[in-house]
């Protein structure tokens, strides 16, 4: 037996091996706890006796043995009645239980292993057998040992992937202070990822996405959706292509058969207008300022990552809002929560949170409240999140997209050698898909360094969007007028830019530099028919709560100079700024 002894210790060098081990023996027949105590030392323990459960149950807690032997039947306190208070009040650590027991019928070895037991011996007490259940229980510790090992090594990895995916993902986001949420993972990290960034033009974007599962793989995919969505934000990129950006990048990078369904919403700097692009995901509601649901966004369109070339423009959707609207972003998680009789919570259960809500200012938290009450302890299933956004001007950016520059110093003589000038034309086919403004922006920002981004976006997006709108597609700004009007503009935009086979848009730009800022003059020509500005130069005012007509009146306000040509298709403005406008 001590060859077997010495082979096993070979084997398995760990802390079982290389520190004293000590048994608890408990036991009222004193020969009993000889035979255990003699295979016991046997082996390398160290042994601790005790004659009652009582005993058992104080030395247990004081002396923190490796390993009990415990008889079932004892004065003062039964074995498995010791065995329950001591499972009661250890740690977590693994302690073997094995019982002694007279008695090998089914019933008394089933209530051995419900006080807590791990393993039992049935008296006569064989040595053989014994030396057997020891050994089994040192490998079911070590096993347990190196479990837990691993296990506090994961914590810290997930402490430390948590604490960089909050720097990457979660503390960049915008306006959080003015958002109402409920954001409840079913793991350390959630699949579910909310993103927000301000555009150039001062817009709000948002993302509420839900990757494939949860857990730290569904979340690994919030990094490079995070970095593209704030990247094309920044540089001021349109939805439809914000979403291509990403769509592009999780489906170089994500494994097949993981996606991510999305709901995309930004809300216009001006808190008028709300695009909307739903893929995958449960409705998107519009409230009023009472919380009543105005309008629902339901998907129409696949959630990313499934194909590589994505068309989102027909997935857009656009209206009109008021100020004090809310937009609610819902996971499946929310609806598709159960309770212990594995029943969902629904949309009906939804909806009703949502009437009972109407007229408070927490919506998002009384729904909780319901969905919180419906699940009770039932396990959760899915990531679980919701979030409110007021139309309101707490959300938007503390700097003024449209606050004008100051040109007082600007207006010096400038060298030659400061100057540049480059050109963009867009021609047929390219107009439908391609967004000149952010690559412009791009290159001032690559060849000048400091300019003011903001407003030179506003600037180049007025612009362009009067040359291709009202010059190439002759829409009427009066479409825009009504409750659908927003909706019923770009619809008929779509459809005159996919008629579109031939015109052009041409930009020039042509910027100088000064020790105390700079000036652009920025030429903006298109093949329409051109039209006439003078209603629009003749001393009218800007008022920013008009949907449309709003174009021209910004950029007069904003540029120093703002020039048509005959017939009215050629327009040149010129804008001054200086370092440190932003």
């Amino acid at each position: 037996m001590s060859a077997v002894l010495a082979a096993e210790t070979t084997t398995h060098p760990d802390r079982h091996q290389q520190l004293p081990q000590r048994a608890l023996v408990v036991d009222d027949d004193p020969f009993c706890r000889e035979i255990l105590r003699d295979a016991l030392r046997s082996t390398g323990y160290q042994v601790i006796e005790a004659a009652n459960g009582s005993q058992a149950v104080e030395l247990f807690l004081s002396e923190r043995p490796d390993m009990l032997f415990i008889d079932t039947s004892m004065p003062v306190l039964g074995g498995r009645e010791a065995v329950r208070r001591i499972r009661e009040n250890s740690t977590s650590r693994f302690v073997p239980v094995i019982f002694l027991t007279d008695s090998s019928d089914e019933e008394t070895l089933v209530r051995c292993i419900e006080a807590g037991g791990d393993d039992f011996i049935t008296k006569p007490l064989s040595s053989r057998i014994l030396l057997a259940k020891i050994h089994a229980m040192q490998r079911v510790q070590r096993l347990n040992d190196r479990l837990n090992t691993l296990y506090g090594q994961m914590k810290k990895d997930e402490e430390l992937a948590e604490s960089i995916f909050s720097r990457a993902v979660v503390a960049a986001n915008v306006a959080m202070d003015r958002v109402q949420t409920l954001l409840q993972p079913a793991d350390v990290f959630s699949g579910d990822v909310l993103l927000s960034a301000y555009a150039p033009s001062g817009d709000l974007n948002m993302i509420l996405g839900d990757f494939t599962g949860h857990g730290l793989v569904a979340a690994l995919g919030g990094l490079p959706a995070s970095e593209v969505f704030r990247a094309m934000t920044g540089k001021g990129f349109a939805p439809e292509q914000i979403l291509a950006g990403i769509n592009r990048k999780l489906h170089e990078l994500m494994p097949t058969g993981m996606f991510f369904a999305v709901q995309f919403i930004s809300i216009s700097h001006t808190l008028d207008q709300l695009v909307v692009c739903n893929c995958g995901m449960p409705d998107i509601l519009l409230l009023d300022r009472n919380g009543v649901v105005k309008r629902r966004f339901a998907s129409r369109g696949l959630p990313l990552s499934i194909t590589t070339d994505v068309d989102f423009r027909d997935a857009i959707e656009r209206c009109r809002i008021e100020r004090g609207d809310r937009v609610m972003l819902i996971s499946d998680g929310v609806v598709e929560a159960r309770n212990p009789a594995r029943d969902y919570f629904g949309q009906g259960r939804l909806q009703q949170a949502l009437e009972e809500a109407r007229g408070q200012d927490n919506a998002i938290g009384h729904i909780a409240e319901r969905l919180a009450g419906f699940c009770q302890d039932a396990p959760q299933d899915d990531d679980i999140s919701l979030v409110e956004v007021p139309c309101l001007p707490g959300i938007l950016p503390h700097w003024d997209p449209h606050s004008l520059p100051e040109a007082s110093t600007v207006r010096e003589e400038m060298e030659l050698d400061d100057a540049m000038e480059f050109s963009l034309t867009l021609t047929g086919k390219r107009l439908r898909d391609a967004d000149p403004v952010p690559m412009v922006i791009g290159q001032l920002q690559e060849i000048e360094g400091h300019t003011n981004r903001r407003l030179l976006f506003t600037i180049l997006t007025e612009l362009y969007v009067n040359a291709l709108d009202h010059g190439l597609l002759q829409l009427d700004s009066s479409l825009k007028s009504g409750p659908d009007g927003f909706s019923r503009y770009f619809e008929e935009r779509e459809r005159r830019l996919r008629q579109l086979q031939d015109g052009f848009i041409s930009i020039r730009v042509r910027s100088r530099l000064s020790s105390h800022g700079g000036r652009v003059l920025i030429q903006v020509e298109d093949s329409g028919d051109g039209f006439d500005p003078s209603p629009y130069t003749a001393g009218a005012t800007l008022n920013h709560d008009r949907p449309s007509g709003r174009g021209i009146l910004l950029l007069q306000e904003l540029c120093e100079e703002v020039r048509f040509e005959p017939p009215g298709n050629k327009v040149d403005v010129l804008f001054s700024w200086t370092r440190g406008d932003g």
